[in-house]
């Protein structure tokens, strides 16, 4: 089932399009990396995919159902979001239970099911032990896996994340993408992962998105599956693209 899909999309902040020509589709049930260089606008184009932000031109489908029929829940987790100062003063497990407070009305109260979910949340990423710390006393990578688990507590179908594996060290990384991959496998969730380690990351993936610069300094994607996930391939068969 078709969930989210970009069709020859032109997008840009000033007089020329940064991106020009983006076209791919994500289906459910689907691990997919998208990968480039620095610069390559991989996080405006996650924000083309949400709505966040409108295309010069183009045409931009989000589902209104999941697999099941029922409203689509989206989850997103942008860039540095975990950059909490040491003042803050929420707690692991406040923070988490935040995430539960979007599906209610303001004056009800957390249910068993809520706290199950958090907890479950907060286990899946390993911050189980954690959940009294004050979050400004927490490391960069322990910061983003709490903003992780109060994303999964929302229960969503569409997990979308902008580099989340930024400032973790290889073993953390690899231990991430296995985690990742659980969810697509076991949750039957979707997930949408920008990263740099595409090289490390590529096995895992269902379908990587790669952008590549276009001849006049625009971004252009190559769609590949990952039995061709062999990131060498993609200036050749790009270059048959544009």
């Amino acid at each position: 089932m078709k969930l989210a899909a970009l069709d020859d999309i032109v997008f840009g902040y000033s007089h020329f399009p940064t991106l020009n020509g983006i076209s791919f589709e994500i289906d459910s049930g689907e691990f997919v990396g998208i990968t480039g260089a620095n610069g390559a606008s991989k996080s405006t184009m996650l924000k083309l995919m949400l709505g966040l932000i409108k295309p010069w031109s183009g045409n931009v489908f989000i589902s209104k159902k999941n697999s099941s029929g029922d409203p689509l829940k989206i989850g997103y987790v942008p860039q540095q979001i975990a950059s909490f100062n040491v003042g803050f003063p929420s707690t692991v497990i406040e923070l988490v239970r935040s995430g539960r407070f979007q599906e209610k009305k303001w004056y009800q109260r957390l249910t068993e099911k809520d706290h199950i979910l958090v907890e479950n949340a907060l286990k899946m990423v390993g911050m189980w032990e954690f959940r009294n710390k004050k979050i400004g006393a927490l490391s960069g990578g322990q910061k983003q896996k709490i903003c992780i688990a109060r994303v999964l507590a929302t229960e969503p179908d569409l997990l979308v994340l902008d580099e989340p594996t930024t400032g973790m060290d290889y073993e953390s990384r690899q231990s991430f993408y296995e985690f990742m991959r659980h969810q697509v496998k076991k949750h039957k969730r979707t997930v949408v992962m920008v990263t740099h380690d595409g090289e490390e990351a590529g096995a895992s993936f269902d379908k990587v998105i790669h952008l590549e610069k276009g001849e006049h300094g625009e971004w252009k994607c190559l769609t590949l599956s990952s039995c061709n996930g062999h990131f060498g391939q993609a200036d050749s068969l790009l270059s048959s693209h544009l």
